[in-house]
């Protein structure tokens, strides 16, 4: 009998579903788990991918990613490569390894609950395969980062960081749980494949590859990009949720799609801001992070969200101002509290760093520079107990991150504020309006403490620093700290950038 051909069979198996005899349909698929909310159920039946992929096809093209993978990383294991990687590259990986890598593992349980709660067999099929596809990132990332543990502990935490209450961890937690965990699957389609994988990681991943590729590391590129051709498949699934959702219940689907955008550029301001900015050496940046994001970023997201008929998001003015300021003052908060944090963080402001940052942010000097100079004199002086934390920074109520976010007076002057909210007989702070209306509308969802609510409740003992960073599972070998502080004497030692401000003399 001869074999049919693809076209002729391949339609019929992705989208096996049935009708149930001994059950009814809610049963099957509870509205809190699938999310159906005001779409008829029959609407999900037009779910529909635009790339189709058969289980053979899937298994002969991972068996040819794996080996190429792994035949690369086993042959600069025998090489000096890691040994000639400048520092700060080497912090941005610790970053990532540490940040990303459990939470591959988050959204494998994302994919399983698509495949489970998906309303079409289409859907669930192709979540099958989203599944396959984070289970096999988070194995290649914890084990490409498994390898450098034995020439540095902070490696260590490729492994530890998602499961420790770091404050990082916490913040990035607090989001995933948000996207991947509590939410039903059609929001979890929209904010997981859809915003965060389409509209961030497989660009960001393009950019993180060939920043890799400039600094050497050609190991953590190869990883990168074939962890980025999956995601740039499974992905998919946001677009025909998005599609039968803008039908029948498009308030829903604006309000999903601006809270997710939102989150997730708040936490790649932390993470891919000061990467890009700081971290990677200067002789190697191609572009600043705002260049990214308003190249491979906003176009994409704008264009997206008018095919779909969505809106600019509301705050989408605070956003674009954010691009000046926040990932520049979570730097310096990252900096300054380093021995919370498992990785390296480099200052990355000689003069010529600076005059980079003021060509590519004319704000720069003026918002940051007079800070950075009183860190330059009291490590010229040698009084760097002078530039470490004595408590914690106040953390928003719900992106977690540090409300650092400063704006523009009408005199001129810069300066942080703090926008609070009185709910429920307490005072809760946020870093910006629009995560103050975040918390407000999804409040019985991200309502969780911070690690300052942690601190205040009494629930980290001894209530000092010493607590906070035995609390944070941090230990003495994997505290972060800034490799380069001889650079900083050497580079302001007589010779003042012209143009920029320094009283950083010996």
């Amino acid at each position: 009998m001869a074999l049919l051909k693809r076209e002729e069979w391949q339609g019929f198996v992705r989208d096996v579903d049935w009708s149930y005899r001994y059950v009814d349909d809610e049963a099957v698929y509870p509205e809190w788990h699938s999310g159906t909310g005001k779409v008829p159920r029959g609407a999900w039946l037009t779910w529909e991918e635009s790339y189709k992929v058969s289980y053979p096809e899937y298994v002969a093209t991972q068996r040819e990613k794996e080996t190429a993978a792994y035949a690369v990383k086993a042959a600069l294991q025998r090489s000096s490569v890691w040994e000639g990687l400048d520092e700060g590259w080497k912090s941005a990986t610790k970053m990532h390894f540490g940040g990303v890598s459990l939470s591959e593992y988050a959204a494998t349980l994302a994919e399983l609950k698509m495949a489970r709660f998906g309303l079409a067999g289409s859907w669930r099929n192709m979540a099958v395969f989203g599944a396959l596809d984070e289970l096999r990132h988070t194995s290649i990332t914890t084990f490409f980062g498994h390898e450098f543990i034995s020439k540095d502990p902070q490696y260590d935490w490729t492994q530890k960081a998602f499961q420790t209450n770091d404050w990082v961890a916490i913040s990035l937690r607090n989001m995933f749980d948000a996207m991947m965990s509590s939410a039903n699957v059609v929001d979890i389609a929209l904010q997981l494949p859809l915003v965060f994988e389409t509209g961030f990681t497989n660009l960001q991943f393009v950019a993180l590859a060939a920043d890799a590729l400039a600094s050497g590391d050609v190991n953590f590129a190869n990883m990168i990009s074939s962890i980025q051709t999956d995601e740039a498949r499974h992905s998919q699934q946001g677009g025909p949720t998005l599609e039968i959702l803008m039908e029948h219940d498009p308030v829903r689907a604006q309000w999903v799609v601006d809270k997710t955008f939102w989150a997730s550029a708040r936490a790649l301001a932390a993470l891919t801001g000061t990467s890009m900015d700081y971290y990677t050496p200067l002789e190697h940046r191609k572009q600043s992070y705002r260049e990214f994001m308003e190249e491979w970023i906003i176009d994409q997201f704008i264009r997206t969200i008018e095919q779909y008929g969505l809106r600019k998001p509301w705050y989408w003015d605070e956003f674009m101002r954010g691009l000046d300021i926040w990932h520049h003052a979570l730097h310096m908060g990252l900096w300054f509290w380093r021995p919370t944090i498992w990785w390296r963080p480099m200052a990355a402001v000689s003069p010529d760093e600076r005059a980079w940052l003021a060509e590519k942010y004319p704000n720069w000097e003026k918002v940051f520079g007079d800070k950075w100079d009183v860190i330059i004199d009291n490590v010229n002086a040698g009084n760097v107990a002078a530039t470490l934390p004595e408590t914690l920074p106040w953390l928003c109520s719900t992106c977690h991150l540090p409300v650092c976010n400063a704006t523009q007076s009408r005199d001129g002057t810069w300066r942080v504020r703090d926008v609070p909210l009185s709910y429920d007989g307490r005072t809760y702070h946020f870093c910006t309006n629009a995560c103050r209306q975040i918390f407000w509308k999804d409040r019985a969802s991200v309502n969780n403490p911070t690690l300052i609510d942690r601190f205040l409740a009494g629930q980290i003992q001894p209530m000092d620093v010493g607590g906070i960073l035995g609390y944070m599972g941090l230990t003495p070998e994997v505290m972060g700290d800034d490799p380069d502080y001889q650079a900083w004497t050497r580079d302001y030692a007589g010779r003042p950038a012209e143009g920029i401000a320094t009283a950083a003399q010996p």
